[in-house]
C-alpha cells in the first residue's frame, strides 16, 4: 500500500492570535487557517479588524500573544525572508510622488527581492502604458496610483496576496482586470485573502468567506465553486 501524501503545511496559520494597539485590541483571539492555493473572502462591518489580520498576516503588526505562521515562517521576523513572499495592497499606495511610475516600480520591485523583468508586461496588464509610466507619482489619480501599487504586486508574484478594499478607486474596467489577476494568481498555487465591502465582487473567486466582528473569526463558510476565468481575456483598463 502506497503511503498518504503529506499534507501541505496551511498557507496561514492564526490560533488565538491578539494584537493591541496601546491598551485597544486589533485582533482579540483570531483562530484561522487558509490552505495554500485558496482565495478567501474576509467580511465584517468597519473596526471589525479585517486591516488588522492583513497587517498581521503581513508582519507590520506583532502579536502580543497567541500565534501567527505564513508560509511556514514568521512574518515579523525578517530575517526568514518570509515578508518577500508577500505582497500586501493596502489603503496606502506607498508611492514617492517625485519618481515616476516606471521608477516607484522598479524600486518596489527591487526592494522585494523580485526580477524586474516582470514590471513591463504587468503594467501592460493594468493598462499603465506610454507617457503614464513617465509620469511622477505625484501627479497621478487615486486610481492611478492604484494601478501602479497593483502592477507592483503583479510584477512580484507573491506567493501570498493580502488584498485590503482592492476595488477601491478603480473604475468598472480596472476591476473586472483585478479579478481576472485574483483568479490567474490562484491558479498558479498562489493563496489570496481579500478584505472588502463589496463581497459580490470577489465571492465568485473565493472558495471560502470568513466574517470577522470585534477581532475575531465569527463565520466560517464555503462558497459556491469559484468561477473560471478562463478564455474570458482582460479588458482594457487605459
Amino acid at each position: 500500500m502506497a503511503p498518504a501524501a503529506p499534507v501541505p503545511a496551511p498557507a496561514l496559520f492564526l490560533r488565538g492570535a491578539v494584537a493591541l494597539s496601546g491598551r485597544f485590541p486589533l485582533l482579540a483571539g483570531v483562530d484561522l487557517e487558509v490552505a495554500p492555493g485558496e482565495v478567501v473572502l474576509v467580511e465584517g462591518p468597519n473596526g471589525a479588524g479585517k486591516t488588522s489580520l492583513l497587517r498581521v498576516c503581513a508582519g507590520l503588526v506583532p502579536l502580543a500573544s497567541g500565534t501567527v505562521r505564513v508560509l511556514g515562517g514568521d512574518p515579523a521576523d525578517v530575517r526568514t525572508g518570509v515578508r518577500r513572499r508577500i505582497g500586501l495592497l493596502g489603503h496606502a499606495s506607498h508611492l514617492y510622488d517625485d519618481l515616476t511610475v516606471a521608477e516607484n516600480l522598479r524600486f518596489a520591485v527591487r526592494a522585494a527581492g523580485a526580477p524586474v523583468d516582470g514590471i513591463g508586461p504587468a503594467c501592460e496588464r493594468v493598462g499603465l502604458v506610454g507617457r503614464l509610466l513617465r509620469t511622477p507619482a505625484g501627479k497621478l489619480s487615486a486610481g492611478q496610483r492604484r494601478r501602479v501599487a497593483l502592477a507592483a504586486l503583479v510584477a512580484r508574484r507573491p506567493e501570498l496576496w493580502l488584498l485590503d478594499e482592492p476595488h477601491a478607486g478603480l473604475d468598472a474596467s480596472a476591476r473586472g482586470v483585478l479579478g481576472v489577476l485574483v483568479a490567474e494568481a490562484a491558479a498558479a498555487g498562489s493563496t489570496v485573502v481579500v478584505a472588502s465591502h463589496e463581497p459580490e465582487l470577489v465571492a465568485p473567486l473565493a472558495t471560502r468567506a470568513v466574517t470577522v466582528a470585534g477581532g475575531r473569526v465569527v463565520a466560517d463558510r464555503a462558497t459556491p465553486r469559484p468561477v473560471s476565468t478562463a478564455g474570458t481575456g482582460v479588458a482594457d483598463v487605459a
